[in-house]
Formats: C-alpha cells, structure tokens, sequence
C-alpha cells in the first residue's frame, strides 16, 4: 500500500474515530513494505504533532470544510503539507506524490481539489504564514481549552511546555540492576558505537544520543534494558521499597515502573501489579517474562477494592493515577486531538476516588506515592490538597531533590525540563492512629 494512503487512513481513524495512533498505527504498519514504516510513523507522528497549524493553514485555501466520509482527503492533504513544511522532502515530489496518493485512495475527485491546495502552500509568503502565527492555537498547535489551561497554571513557562511539547523526545534506557550496571552496559553500547549518556537523576538511567531499533540493541531479549522515560525513572527510587516489605502497584500497565521497583528490591515479600484492563496486564506479565522478574499480576479496579484485595494490608503503595497525560504529549501528539475539556474533571473524580479507595489498604505508618504524567494542577496538587484535607491521618512528605518544581504538595515536572516528559510526584505517610 502507498504509504501516505495508509497515513491518510490511519489519521482518518484518530481524527474521525477518536482511536489513538498507539492502536492504529500498528495495523497500517503491517500494509506497508517493511522499508516504508519508518516514514509512515513520521507521517503519522508529525500531522497528529502539527495538526491545529496544518489544518488552519489547508483551510485557508479551501472553499468549504469536508464531508465527515472525506476525511480521509483532508488527512491526505495535511500529510502534503507535513512533508512540504516540516521535512526535507522537494515540493515538487510531496506535491506529486500526494496527489498521485489520490486515486489509490479511491478519491479521484480529490485529485483536482489536492493539487491546489498543496500549489497554494507554495505560494504563500512569509507574511501570510505571520499572520496565521499570530494566533497561538495555530502557531503552537494546541487546542484552545488546553492552551487556556497551561496559560493559567504557567504564566511565566507556558510557551516553552507547548514548544516542548511539539519536539521529538529523546529515548531513554533504564538498565536492569539484577543483570548488570549501567556502566556495564555502556560499554556494550560503545562496542556497536551506540552513543549514550548517563541520566543524573536515575542510576539505572541512559540517554541515546539518536533513536533506535530496540531490538537491534544488544541484550534487550535477554531482558538487559528497557525503554523508560527519565521522568518515570524517577518513581521507583522515591517508592524506595524495602526487603521484605509488600508493595501494591496501582494501575501498573503496562509494567515499567513495576519491573523498576524489582529490578532495585529484589527481596521484596511481595509485589501486586494490579490493573483493570485484562488486555495491557498481558504487556505486563510479557514484560516482566523478558526481564526475569516475578510479581503477582491481578486484573481488578483500583476503585473497588472489595472486588480483588486479600485483606492483607501493604508497607507502600505507588498509585499511577489515570490522568489527562498532558505531560506526555511529545511522546503521544495524538493526545491533543483524542483529549477534550470536560475529560480533566472526569478524571479528576476517578483519581480522587482511587485514592480513596487504597489508602485502607496501607499499613500505619506506610507510605503513598502518587504519580501521574499530567501537568493540569487539578489533576497534581490540587488533587493531594483536598485529599489531605478530608484524610486526617494524611501526612505530606515533602520530595527533596534537583529535579522538578516545589509545590504545595509533591513536585511537577514540566515537560522539557533537563529532558523530560511531564510527571507530578507526591508522597504521602500514614500517621498511626490513637485508641
């Protein structure tokens, strides 16, 4: 299949379907000559990434919106002008090839309609993209609800977390401590001249110096590394599990942070990997199989502890609370497109009723580490506030470190900093209770 038919296709099923691209892009990956997947990903990655500026500036030369069954026409324009604006590809051949794309797409009508489109594009001038730039939903490609929303939260950074969020992330490693150190493994990168550098927040942590095939890293069957965001490094480290001790680990899929905390504490009593998607708890159990660990795996809802907890109370629990993934947006530029405004309260009761649920399943004195990968404040500390609030024996404990912003409670991450995704720590203690 061409492959910016199967782009068009692919972004017609986020754009009109509201599937994310993690689902999609699979599947159309798999009709595509092996050679062309890369580019396809790119496509797909860089329209979804760009799509508020892509589509504001297609509007400008067309007459009328499309018909809802011709979205798959816009995508396929929006791909033209992803590659004419945002990679190195000559506009003659962008320009062709896109309207070639056409009769493969069964849309030979469009033909006529792409053309112009894309030869308008090459016309405008400096001035005309100024004008379009002036407005900050079309020149940083957010949605206008999020855009509010970050403003508020972050007067004096909000344009730097959307120029971020609009950047290509690096790719981290966590070598896995229970096979070799991170030292060890570097040398085995040197070998294959694999540049990468070491994390400073996370012993275990690396930094490529360019992305790679996974696979085609040495020891990765053998379970010697995993690929794990800088920010999520970090949570493993503040858990701080001890041996002997029974850890839950909420909303664990698809299992990084999981395999984390037993790579560090392998004489641990116990870990409950738990999650109520039967689907992702299959990655988790795969996961842990590559990296020789061994957890108890359980497919439940964090909410509705009656339904799967044994009784048996745990030393910590790490929540990873469901959350609008506004810190994660580099990584899933999907987001932008799938994520709506009335989303963040849903989720915000979720959380709230998660963290309710769990904190009778911690020990006194027993200690609760909430993450999300979020940056909404409403989602953070807003959400630690009132729980500690209406929880009396809820006590703060404040995250001492480098890394991150202080808040009221917990630390946030915004994204881009020292490198990293969005991610919002906060670690509560159990206090023990009189009488």
């Amino acid at each position: 299949m061409d492959t910016r038919v199967a782009a068009a296709k692919a972004l017609d099923e986020v754009i009109r379907q509201g599937r994310s691209l993690t689902t999609v892009l699979p599947q159309w990956q798999g009709k595509v000559a092996s050679k062309d997947r890369a580019l396809l990903q790119e496509l797909c990655f860089g329209v979804t990434r760009w799509f508020g500026r892509l589509d504001a500036i297609a509007a400008q030369l067309l007459r009328k919106p499309f018909k809802s069954k011709d979205t798959d026409v816009r995508c396929l324009i929006l791909v033209g002008l992803y590659q004419m604006l945002y990679l190195r590809v000559p506009d003659h051949a962008a320009v062709s090839e896109t309207v070639s794309a056409t009769k493969a797409l069964k849309k030979p009508w469009a033909r006529a309609l792409v053309n112009a489109v894309l030869r308008g594009v090459q016309r405008m001038g400096e001035a005309e993209f100024a004008e379009l730039d002036a407005d900050p939903i079309v020149k940083y490609a957010h949605p206008d609800w999020l855009l509010g929303k970050l403003r508020a939260a972050y007067p004096d950074d909000w344009q730097a977390v959307l120029d971020a969020n609009n950047q290509r992330p690096p790719m981290y490693l966590r070598i896995n401590a229970q096979q070799q150190s991170r030292a060890e493994y570097l040398t085995q990168l040197n070998a294959i001249d694999c540049q990468a550098s070491e994390l400073p927040y996370s012993d275990e942590g690396l930094m490529l110096a360019a992305a790679a095939d996974v696979e085609a890293l040495p020891g990765f069957v053998d379970g010697q590394f995993s690929v794990q965001d800088a920010s999520a490094q970090l949570a493993a480290g503040l858990l701080d599990a001890q041996p002997g001790e029974r850890i839950l680990d909420a909303c664990a899929a698809p299992g990084g942070k999981t395999a984390h905390v037993l790579e560090r504490q392998p004489q641990l009593a116990e870990l409950v990997a738990l999650d109520h998607d039967a689907g992702r708890l299959e990655r988790v159990k795969q996961n842990l199989e590559r990296l020789q660990l061994s957890a108890t795996v359980v497919c439940g809802d964090a909410s509705r502890t009656d339904d799967w907890w044994d009784g048996r109370l745990f030393d910590r629990i790490m929540l990873d609370a469901p959350c609008s993934a506004t810190g994660v947006i580099r990584r899933h530029p999907d987001i932008k497109l799938l994520r709506r405004a009335s989303d963040i309260e849903q989720l915000v009761t979720l959380q709230g009723q998660i963290l309710r649920a769990l904190w009778p399943l911690l020990k006194p004195d027993g200690m609760l580490l909430y993450v999300t990968c979020s940056v909404l404040p409403q989602e953070n500390v807003r959400q630690l506030r009132q729980f500690c609030a209406e929880q009396v024996d809820a006590e703060h404990l404040p995250i001492e470190a480098e890394w991150g912003l202080a808040q009221e409670f917990g630390r946030q991450i915004l994204p881009g900093q020292e490198g990293m995704d969005g991610f919002y720590y906060a670690s509560l203690r159990k206090r023990k209770t009189i009488g």
